[in-house]
């Protein structure tokens, strides 16, 4: 269902279901999760997550919470951890985007779409309530007037219409879509680590209302005093690229 690669400090995940718009299975959500976990300890400076196939994803399987407990939606504790993970991540979307896909795609930091692709939450046109966090999360990344859009009325919307309304942060070609993640990607990597990674979580507690100041102003002290700075000021100095160890 899942094929999950490190090639250097960039990983990879790609759902591999394209027959069912890549929905996503228990197993596969358990897979993309231990993925995750077990890339924390790594070095791993950011992530790709993509699909197989016309669709990104089209979030869980339906057919496997057949027994209609869905206190125990298991994609919404995946999507925290991918919003959650210390490194950026990118949703690199190569096709369309339903139902939980779109709460999966907004818990990642960045998002590639391509021409053609379309974004649809259909719960409202089949009497079922979206997920809390979710909605919440897509209040956070879009706006409230937007989340009634997408919710309320089960809206469809094109390519253009979500780099418009900010869902995407770059449309391109499908045949571009590899070369700009990429390009996004090596950006990522050749950032001071601790620095961005200490940023995005000042910028998650601060989305959440929930930012500790405190810990925030410690990391803020953390980078002062690493070798990362001191490499950064040497880099600018002698007008050449720095070299980042996260130290």
């Amino acid at each position: 269902m899942i094929n999950a690669t490190l090639e250097g400090q960039i990983g990879r995940i790609t759902l591999n279901r394209p027959e069912a718009h890549n929905a996503l299975t228990k197993s596969a959500m358990g897979e993309i999760q231990a993925t995750l976990e077990g890339w924390a300890n790594s070095d791993i400076r950011a992530v790709v997550i993509t699909g197989e196939g016309r669709s990104f994803c089209a979030g869980a399987s339906l057919d496997e919470l057949g027994d209609g407990d869905w206190d125990s939606n298991p994609l919404t504790p995946l999507c925290a951890t991918v919003e959650g993970f210390k490194a950026p991540v990118i949703a690199a979307l190569n096709g369309g985007v339903f139902g939980g896909g779109v709460d999966l795609a907004l818990a990642c930091d960045f998002r590639i779409g391509v021409q053609g692709m379309k974004m649809f939450v259909p719960p409202a046109k089949l009497g079922i309530h979206y997920e809390p966090e979710g909605i919440e999360r897509a209040v956070q990344r879009l706006g409230a007037q937007m989340a009634r859009r997408v919710f309320l009325l089960a809206e469809k919307f094109e390519a253009e219409a979500l780099l418009t309304h900010g869902f995407l942060d770059d449309l391109v070609a499908p045949d571009a879509l590899e070369a700009r993640v990429k390009e996004l990607a090596a950006t990522i990597v050749n950032l001071a680590p601790m620095a961005v990674q200490g940023m995005k979580q000042t910028i998650l507690e601060t989305s959440q209302n929930r930012l500790d100041v405190t810990a925030a102003k410690a990391r803020v002290r953390t980078c002062f005093a690493s070798s990362d700075h001191a490499e950064g000021l040497a880099a600018m100095r002698e007008k050449r690229p720095p070299n980042f160890t996260g130290s």
